[in-house]
């Protein structure tokens, strides 16, 4: 673990500061450029197992998983082997291949909704397809989403979106067509009554309704007992269709996603981070009859010359193999768990106030002491605080998401070592704050 007095930074300021003259404030996507926490982003230079080494020498234990993708770890020797055995064949075919077939089987049998499947690049893909195709298949335009879930950058996503909007402090996006958003309702995440009202208000309009069954976008936030059974319920009873992004949740906090552990069977789904195994991906799937909606088989037009890239389905295939192993979701759990009580009673014990959670490998923490069960609740958290725990935490060695509003990931490297360091660098924080 780095130490405070240790820390150094040199290298990663030079190269951020002459990133900025390169790029759009100096990155790539906007939550890496530590606006909501204060200071610089610190520069990786090379990853392996749960930890993180930065330009400067820095080592770090990851909390982050290249948000979320590195659920085996980073850099794991049988992906990485896999990786260079694919390698020798070609980076891309624009054509069908193989593993595109052994991938789809595997998604098709973990996860409960999906019949039929459709690989794409990222996660806003996924999303953005899975709009046209829930619109193209019930004739209607409206669709519901939740006030701090994030589904990609598309314009008809971006209203109340959480997540790197909220860390910009923006309500929406410039650039975006009021026309684009109209269509587009919203209503608070564990509202099942504000959900019905909106039904009520556009008769045989709505298309459909899409959420993060467990929201990840606007810091960790779990469903209410009883709120995802009361969307399928009202998403059948008004003809729409139900649609899980389970881009973050898919294969993290069980194998089957969300709707495994969850008992709740939607539509559509859509996928991404740990099927790329760390590659670029993104999918969506669901019922047969509606999945068949999509271009060759159907009329909705949706194409993509790196989907199902032979390198991003090679990472998923045995990304997905290693799941598979006995005792997996179990040692994530465990090792979850150890972190997240640990984490919540340290801040108690020094006088803060804290709420959180996790399920499997995947956890938040709010400084607040109401239970968040929606983006309001979130909101109210202390961002300050956060801002300098996050700092602090970093100069211990410890790498968190810098934004409040991003739920953390472990993997199945973490050690009860790295958990206990982890504590024990919290608390050192804690009393600080």
């Amino acid at each position: 673990m780095v130490s405070t007095s240790s820390f150094k930074t040199t290298k990663s300021e030079e190269i951020f500061t002459n990133a900025q003259k390169l790029m759009p404030g100096g990155v790539s996507s906007p939550v890496r450029a530590f606006k909501s926490v204060g200071g610089q982003p610190i520069v990786f230079d090379h990853v392996k197992g749960a930890y993180i080494w930065d330009v400067d020498g820095n080592q770090y234990i990851d909390y982050v998983g290249t948000w979320g993708p590195a659920i085996c770890g980073h850099a794991h020797h049988e992906v990485i082997a896999a990786l260079h055995s694919a390698l020798e064949k070609g980076t891309s075919f624009g054509a069908p291949s193989l593993q595109e077939n052994i991938l789809a089987q595997m998604v098709i049998e973990a996860v409960p909704s999906i019949e039929m499947v459709r690989f794409v690049n990222s996660g806003t893909e996924a999303c953005m397809s899975v709009l046209r195709l829930m619109r193209a298949f019930t004739g209607r335009e409206k669709i519901i989403k939740f006030e701090g879930c994030y589904h990609g950058h598309a314009d008809m996503f971006l209203v109340k979106a959480g997540s790197g909007v909220a860390t910009l402090g923006l309500p929406d996006s410039p650039g975006v067509p009021k026309s684009t958003t109209t269509s587009t309702l919203t209503a608070p995440y564990n509202d099942l009554e504000a959900v019905k009202a909106l039904f009520v208000q556009n008769p045989d309009e709505i298309a459909g309704v899409i959420l993060e069954p467990v929201v990840g976008n606007a810091g960790f936030i779990v469903p209410d007992a009883g709120f995802l059974e009361g969307l399928r319920e009202l998403t059948k009873e008004y003809g729409a269709l139900l649609v899980f992004d389970e881009v973050m949740t898919g294969f993290r906090i069980a194998y089957g996603g969300a709707q495994e552990r969850f008992g709740i069977t939607p539509d559509l789904t859509t996928l991404g981070k740990v099927i790329g195994g760390g590659l670029p991906v993104g999918a969506y799937g669901g019922r047969a009859d509606i999945m068949a909606m999509v271009a060759p088989s159907g009329p909705m037009y949706q194409a993509g010359t790196l989907s199902g890239n032979p390198l991003a389905m090679t990472a998923g295939i045995k990304t997905l193999e290693l799941l598979q192993k006995h005792g997996t979701y179990e040692q994530l759990d465990k090792i979850t768990k150890r972190l997240t009580d640990g984490l919540l009673q340290a801040a108690k014990d020094a006088g803060h106030s804290v709420s959180g959670g996790q399920i499997s490998g995947m956890f938040g923490m709010f400084f607040t002491s109401h239970p968040v069960h929606n983006y309001e609740d979130a909101k109210l958290s202390d961002l300050t605080k956060f801002s300098r725990f996050h700092r602090g935490m970093l100069e211990r060695g410890i790498y968190l998401a810098p934004s409040q509003f991003e739920a953390g990931f472990t993997s199945l490297a973490h050690t009860e070592e790295d958990v206990d360091q982890t504590i024990s660098a919290a608390k050192e924080v804690f009393a600080s704050l």
